[in-house]
């Protein structure tokens, strides 16, 4: 065999080149290669047995009109046409300024095609950035059906267990109010239990995740993880997409293998008609793994996903930031309601103090939204007394927006030519009163920077919540060669759009936010700083959703709400302080009139978390009682740094207030000093047991959190 063997970081590759000059990749993980781990099969001519390693493609390309001669695949993205038939060109190792960078070139001539596929690694990063370009060399258009980001055979092939006993699936279900909800499954219990003999071993059954449309999340987080629990080992993932995405985990020909991709044309009406001399790019996915569990898996996404990130200040200095909305003011703002609130939250302590939806209307704003004009009605002085009055507190003010709809009853929509918004069958396309703008019409782009030009211009607006709530579906028709084709050059023209809005306010705080968190992606957050994670107005649920929250983003772009209600009490203002505290700070919340008792939690929890945000931002995850679930009676959540640990604890509702939690990195340890760090008055005791690396705790009151500070 010719082979080619990358060790980077961690990381192991082996590349096949083959004697028909094809390009196979042959392994991607934390384990060495072993060649006796590669699936020997029957040769007839010779009776004996030989390698087989023809599936292992390390691109998958469908284009129309192309045959499918292999095995019955059913809707799977195998023995594509030409990406059974690829040849290599050259094999490229280069290093840049992130690290270490492979480009494979490939070909077909049938079809006129070049791709690159590209494989960038990060110095002291166990993930690897991989996308496909795909360029029409020839002179006939190609229609482009599916392109694979990251391919990989061979999936299950370390270990001597069947994959019904050591292969587990871990899936991040998502949804409005219930986001980042983990769960993990066997092969057989996602229906791909083996019925056939080893090296035959294939079926029609895909098990993976589909996203259809422009709400990235609102199903599952696009993210997985593969774990091998004989070998210890894992494999995890994530597609950077604003949009529609599809992976998938299936088998072919005895083995199994996991595929990433952006929109395709099964799944989401998707399909591109190459022209000759165009290129286009598959969206960019992560890939890594490990030697460990969830937790390994999860700090070297947070690495990575903190090396993908636009650099900006306010991942450094993550500002407290107070908004009107939640179990405060639901979007009905007036200058009278807001100026007790901005005393409120000054005196807490907040940095930023964000006026929420409503504040652009007289009455009912939410069909009439789009021209973005203050209501002299909410404000008779004028929005610019309330932003006036925030700056004289020291605080930076904000607003909400929707920039990427229009209201049905929106004056200005009636005034716009149709081709600025999304239209199928030739009709404009409604959601929820909602009309979908096309950011592809540079007119659409001009309006929008009209409306943020003048917030910052005239209101000297420095955060931006940036809301979207519709969901538009499969695409649009307009200027598109295909409905999906439309959706995701929309998408690309509003990150596209983000950026240059960027390049202007380098210094403008602009939070992703979709309908809480229906686009917790990575295509969005490498360029916001701070995502809305939920619109969950149980903060007792809500302990699920912030204990989980560091999967699926940093922690430090990871905005949980805190909302101490009027009547709530003492434990009840602790638990919703400690929702938020080791993450970032959606302070909420009648601050003005909560008794005085509460608001001093408030303003001590506050005053606690600007001593520890230096931490928080260079931190990683680790979840002592593994990931949430809404029904658990104890949750938990860590950060670790390299001498400093801090651990979340919530009970809910458990009978007994004790609760050990392990800490397996300490174990050992004899040298670890333990302290609840927050509240200060907290009737709270705790040990650290180091031979068993387990840290006690018991909380005094069913309804009860506390914050445990470990130095080491």
């Amino acid at each position: 065999m010719d082979l080619i063997q990358i060790d980077e970081n961690g990381l192991h590759l082996v590349f096949e080149k083959t004697e028909d000059f094809g390009c196979k990749l042959l392994h991607f993980s934390a384990l060495p290669f072993d060649e006796r781990s590669l699936l020997h099969v029957h040769d007839r001519e010779t009776g004996g047995l030989r390698l087989n390693t023809e599936r292992y493609n390390l691109l998958e390309i469908m284009i129309s009109g192309q045959n499918r001669p292999g095995e019955r695949h059913g809707n799977k993205y195998i023995s594509t046409s030409p990406g059974d038939r690829m040849k290599l060109v050259y094999f490229a190792d280069k290093h840049n300024e992130f690290g270490r960078k492979l480009e494979i070139h490939m070909e077909d001539k049938i079809c006129g095609i070049e791709t690159i596929s590209h494989m960038q690694f990060y110095n002291g990063v166990q993930a690897v950035r991989c996308w496909t370009d795909v360029k029409n060399v020839g002179t006939e258009p190609q229609g482009l059906e599916y392109v694979s980001s990251f391919a990989l055979t061979g999936i299950e092939k370390e270990g001597m267990l069947s994959t019904d006993d050591k292969m587990r699936v871990w899936y991040p279900h998502n949804g409005w109010q219930r986001e980042m909800q983990w769960e993990s499954y066997t092969f057989p219990q996602l229906g791909l239990a083996r019925c056939q003999p080893e090296e035959i071993q294939r079926s029609s059954k895909v098990i993976g995740a589909t996203n259809i449309g422009n709400w990235s999340t609102k199903e599952y987080l696009p993210m997985g993880l593969l774990e091998n629990t004989e070998t210890g080992s894992n494999l995890f993932w994530q597609i950077e997409h604003n949009g529609s995405w599809h992976w998938e985990i299936s088998d072919q020909m005895g083995n199994f293998y996991i595929q990433l991709s952006g929109p395709t044309e099964t799944e989401s009406h998707w399909w591109k008609n190459l022209q000759p001399g165009e290129t286009f790019t598959t969206v960019p996915v992560c890939v890594g793994s490990t030697l460990g569990k969830f937790d390994d898996a999860m700090g070297e996404l947070t690495k990575y996903r903190r090396m993908i990130r636009r650099k900006n200040a306010d991942n450094e200095k993550l500002c407290v930031i107070f908004n009107d909305y939640m179990n405060c003011l639901w979007g009905n703002p007036t200058t009278a309601k807001e100026l007790p609130l901005i005393d409120a939250a000054h005196k807490a302590g907040c940095e930023y103090f964000c006026v929420d939806a409503g504040w652009y209307a007289d009455g009912f704003w939410w069909d009439n939204v789009g021209e973005w004009l203050p209501s002299k009605e909410r404000f008779p002085n004028g929005l610019e007394e309330v932003m006036d009055y925030i700056r004289s507190k020291g605080m930076i003010p904000g607003v909400w927006l929707e920039i990427e709809v229009m209201g049905i009853c929106c004056p200005k929509a009636a005034r716009v030519h149709p081709d600025w918004f999304f239209t199928r069958h030739g009709k404009k396309v409604h959601d929820r009163s909602r009309w979908q703008l096309d950011f592809r019409n540079p007119e659409v782009v001009e309006h929008a920077n009209e409306v943020v030009d003048r917030l910052v211009r005239d209101y000297h607006v420095g955060y931006i919540k940036m809301d979207y709530n519709i969901e538009p579906g499969i695409g649009t028709e307009l200027n598109a060669d295909s409905v999906g084709d439309g959706l995701l050059g929309h998408e690309r023209a509003y990150l596209a759009w983000l950026d240059s809005v960027f390049a202007r306010y380098p210094d403008l705080v602009i939070e992703n936010c979709s309908s809480g968190g229906m686009r917790i992606d990575y295509a969005m957050l490498s360029r916001h700083s701070i995502q809305s994670t939920s619109d969950q107005e149980d903060y007792l649920r809500y302990a699920s959703i912030a204990a989980n929250a560091p999967s699926g983003l940093t922690p430090e772009q990871s905005a949980i709400w805190s909302y101490p209600m009027k009547g709530g009490g003492r434990e009840e203002a602790v638990f919703n302080m400690c929702n938020a505290l080791m993450q970032r700070i959606h302070q909420s919340g009648h601050l003005a009139e909560i008794p005085e008792e509460d608001f001093t939690l408030v303003k001590e929890a506050l005053d606690y978390y600007k001593t520890i945000r230096g931490d928080i931002k260079r931190a990683l995850p680790f979840w002592p009682l593994g990931t949430s679930h809404f029904a658990d009676t104890w949750v938990s959540l860590g950060l670790k740094t390299a001498h400093k640990a801090y651990i979340t604890v919530w009970r809910r509702g458990a009978p007994d207030g004790r609760c050990t939690l392990p800490v397996d990195f300490l174990r050992g340890n004899e040298h670890v000093n333990v302290r609840c760090a927050y509240p200060a008055n907290h009737n709270t005791k705790c040990a650290w047991n180091p031979e068993k690396g387990t840290l006690t705790v018991d909380l005094p009151a069913p309804i009860c959190a506390r914050i445990f500070e470990l130095e080491y």
